[in-house]
């Protein structure tokens, strides 16, 4: 082992990898520049489609924009384009793959890297359980159209009122019923951790087929329920009055606060785009084609979400919209002549959520392993089964905790987490490529941000802006949760750091391949 170099502490904080040693832990699985633009622009749509139009649509509609939550998705649409074009020029400047945990430690430090690492918990995580909950409401309302009743005590938050229709459910002595814990939520999460320790990996073929499945439910979604909007216009243009509804005084709800408030909501929709820029390498002109591949993808993705919040909003009032399966509710107001369309809309949901929950928390697991195999986190992280090669105790843990997250925390709470987290590490992606660009301006670059330094700065304060929508008691969490990140870096990351050591991180546990691309929300 090497003896630890003495380091000030600043030096400590700002100690980065190498591009020549990150291209040495990654080089074992070569890529070839095969991806033309439209490839990149698919890709993009095949990663952004998922949970967020499924799931977090309506409790922005509901709560915070009513019908003009569209205009919601424009604003979150842009703000991820502004992140979006620093990924592309990161991956195309640093010739790795890997996460925005990689980036961070190549260009501002290990510190970055660290904070980046816990705000991915929040993004990969977090994420998976949103996603479980949605995928609960979904099979929960498929299960009731063929007469199987989950008690409805096990659908839904720990505490949490039981609504039906919007309504409270009352006991029988007058009382609300409330939730004990979301049963089909807790055993996804478990059902899937299960595969992942036994090393379930999807192939492109498998993965291209759940796109279909999710493009094709959205785009039926939104032509037979806009055709049934068409045909009722004259009755259902009552529920856009009004289109933007009067502010009712509290911090964003209604109004223009609560179309920003809604904008930091249906981000979820949009987060998954990174994966695109993570094709930086497979890029036939990364100069030309990532910047197409993002920006093409979002803006197809922005017009798509458009059209389902108008259709959403219009066949039903938006009131009702605050339930895990907005979609769901919008179909079953067709009547129940449509009912064989419902069973297919939902069907078609919960494939592909289920796919989602899958993919996100192997991100996860791959994070933690990847910071285990850097010393910031307990070898155990790095662990891998001897007989499946898959990070096993990692894997368990990944899936405990986004298991009991999905069964005892309500959706918008999850949802809001996760965004805050997100939006914080879209924040440090938009820094990095003003400290790259500051501290190695000569360095050969694929693609630059247009406008620099004015689109990164702008990408950092409106990440940061969106943040400050969000309710002020996940804003207490998250900085209780960053304060603990933080101390945990110095009582144990800092003092294990294998970098800080001097140590070759190469020396470990291979992880077996697993389709990237197939990240998606």
């Amino acid at each position: 082992m090497s003896s630890i170099p003495n380091r000030g502490l600043m030096q400590r904080l700002l100690i980065r990898k190498t591009v020549e040693q990150v291209q040495r832990e990654t080089e074992s699985s070569p890529l070839k520049r095969t991806l033309g633009p439209w490839n990149l622009v698919f890709l993009g749509i095949g990663c952004i489609i998922g949970a967020g139009i499924f799931v977090r649509t309506g409790n922005a509609a509901a709560l915070h924009a009513g019908p003009a939550v569209l205009l919601s998705f424009l604003v979150a649409g842009i703000v991820c384009a502004l992140a979006g074009l620093c990924y592309a020029e990161l991956s195309s400047t640093l010739p790795v793959s890997g996460s925005a945990y990689t980036y961070s430690y190549t260009t501002v430090g290990e510190f970055a890297a660290w904070i980046m690492g816990a705000l991915l918990l929040l993004e990969y995580g977090l994420a998976a359980s949103v996603v479980a909950v949605g995928w609960s409401g979904y099979v929960v309302s498929l299960l009731g159209d063929y007469g199987i009743v989950i008690p409805l005590e096990l659908t839904g938050p720990s505490g949490h009122p039981i609504l039906r229709d919007g309504v409270a459910v009352l006991a029988a002595d007058g009382s609300p019923m409330t939730s004990l814990f979301n049963l089909p939520a807790f055993l996804i999460c478990v059902a899937l951790g299960a595969l992942l320790v036994f090393g379930v990996s999807e192939s492109a073929k498998v993965n291209n087929v759940i796109v279909a499945i999710k493009m094709t439910v959205i785009v039926a979604f939104i032509l037979i329920v806009g055709w049934y909007v068409i045909q009722h216009i004259d009755t259902l243009k009552a529920n856009w009055d009004p289109f933007i509804p009067e502010a009712t005084g509290a911090d964003g709800e209604f109004g223009w606060s609560g179309i920003f408030r809604a904008a930091s909501i249906v981000f979820f929709a949009y987060i998954g785009f990174e994966a695109v820029s993570t094709a930086g390498q497979e890029a036939k002109n990364p100069k030309k084609d990532m910047p197409i591949g993002i920006i093409g993808s979002l803006v197809v993705c922005t017009i798509l979400y458009i059209l389902v919040s108008i259709v959403m909003t219009l066949v039903v009032n938006y009131k009702s919209l605050n339930v895990p399966d907005p979609v769901a509710v919008a179909v079953d107001a067709l009547g129940p002549q449509w009912g064989w369309f419902a069973k297919i809309i939902k069907a078609g949901a919960i494939i592909g959520l289920t796919s989602v929950v899958l993919v996100l928390m192997y991100g996860q697991t791959r994070i933690f392993y990847t910071m285990a195999r850097d010393g910031l986190l307990p070898k155990m992280f790095a662990t891998v089964h001897p007989r499946f090669r898959t990070p096993w105790i990692n894997t368990i843990l990944v899936a405990l905790l986004t298991a009991v997250a999905a069964a005892f925390f309500d959706i918008n709470t999850l949802g809001d987490m996760t965004s805050v987290g997100t939006l914080a590490a879209f924040g440090i992606v938009c820094l990095s490529v003003i400290w790259l660009r500051t501290t190695h301006p000569d360095i050969a670059r694929g693609f630059r941000v247009p406008l620099y330094p004015i689109l990164p700065a702008f990408g950092i304060v409106a990440c940061f802006a969106l943040i400050f929508t969000v309710e002020t008691r996940v804003l207490i969490f998250f900085g209780w949760y960053a304060l603990g990140a933080i101390a945990l870096y110095f009582v144990y990351g800092m003092r294990n750091s294998r970098l800080n050591k001097g140590e070759d991180q190469l020396s470990g546990p291979e992880m077996p391949e697993f389709k990237e691309d197939a990240i998606n929300r």
